[in-house]
């Protein structure tokens, strides 16, 4: 079995990792956007975390089809990571009629797609941007809902589809609709790191990987302990999580400072806010969670004034300076 890099040895892309963890904490944040340049790890920080995470109840992962008998009740399988490639048809996406069934047999039966494939775990789509749009729009409807609803040829099935969906592109390959990108919960911004400390320690954690990776996964396994306690402990206390009508009414006046369209910008703050809270511990949501989640929540959601040459995360950070003064 390839052995994955693991999640906390990943150099720098403190944003991205952070989006990835508060989105394992509360999966009703929306999935995350990740836009960057090649080779920057983020599909490798998606798989890692994956692989981090404990193993979960065969009930509540991949397709459970009523025509195989049941798993066994403490029967314990990995949380799924599914690679969506971008010539996926429907069909292998969402499921269809199992033609050898069909043919062979004459029964009607459910060929299972990526969506049945990926519940209880991760999606994972590089170059979102290009893929089709009418299969990004699904794919959110989905992920929003929870479920997965198929009628082919006279064959009705609906079955569960809860997961994280994460998307990764290249700006310079084309753009994504912003009304496709709204509805993912986090954006993250990757670039190539340029400071020469931090290249030369990628280079030297890659190569010691690469060399020995039974060695070099076993002497991060402290500090992948402690990421994965805190994870756990994230999703059994965000619930208990309070957000006082102080900072519920400083995220809406974040969001209509900086012109975010409607309520979707705010209702994600929250849960990403809620959610970095009870990674961190605390029993309610502050000024500093809510600033440190903000431009995750926000920056893909803010109109581009057609003379304003101003960045996204900069019109944010500006915004939180203005109401803390």
């Amino acid at each position: 079995m390839r052995m994955s890099f693991p999640f906390s040895a990943i150099v720098g892309q403190d944003e991205m990792k952070l989006a990835l963890l508060l989105a394992a904490v509360d999966a009703r944040i929306g999935g995350v956007m990740v836009f960057g340049d090649r080779g920057t790890g983020k599909s490798t920080a998606v798989r890692a975390l994956a692989t981090l995470l404990p193993p979960v109840p065969a009930s509540q992962a991949g397709f459970q089809s009523s025509e195989l008998p049941p798993p066994a009740p403490k029967a314990m399988v990995p949380v799924p990571f599914v690679d969506l490639p971008l010539g996926a048809t429907e069909d292998r996406v969402v499921g269809a009629l199992d033609l050898e069934r069909a043919l062979g047999a004459g029964v009607k039966a459910f060929e299972p797609g990526l969506l049945a494939r990926a519940n209880g775990g991760f999606l994972y789509i590089d170059e979102v941007n290009l893929l089709e749009d009418h299969i990004v729009d699904l794919l959110l409807d989905v992920a929003a809902s929870g479920e997965n609803v198929v009628e082919r040829e006279g064959l009705s099935v609906r079955h569960p589809a809860r997961f994280v969906l994460v998307g990764s592109g290249n700006p310079e390959e084309g753009e994504l609709r912003p009304q496709l990108l709204d509805r993912f919960g986090l954006s993250v911004e990757v670039r190539t790191p340029q400071d020469l400390a931090t290249r030369v320690e990628i280079l030297k954690r890659c190569d010691a990987f690469e060399r020995a990776p039974e060695a070099f996964v076993e002497s991060w396994r402290s500090a992948e302990k402690k990421t994965l306690k805190r994870i756990a402990r994230g999703r059994a206390a965000v619930g208990q999580v309070t957000m006082p009508d102080a900072m519920l009414a400083r995220a809406s006046s974040l969001c209509m400072a900086v012109g975010a369209d409607g309520l979707r910008g705010e209702l994600t703050l929250m849960r990403a806010a809620r959610a970095l809270a009870a990674l961190d511990g605390a029993a309610a949501v502050t000024t500093d969670h809510i600033a440190r989640v903000a431009p995750l929540a926000l920056r893909h959601r803010l109109r581009r004034g057609v003379l304003d040459e101003t960045g996204s995360t900069v019109r944010i950070t500006r915004a939180l300076e203005e109401l803390a003064a």
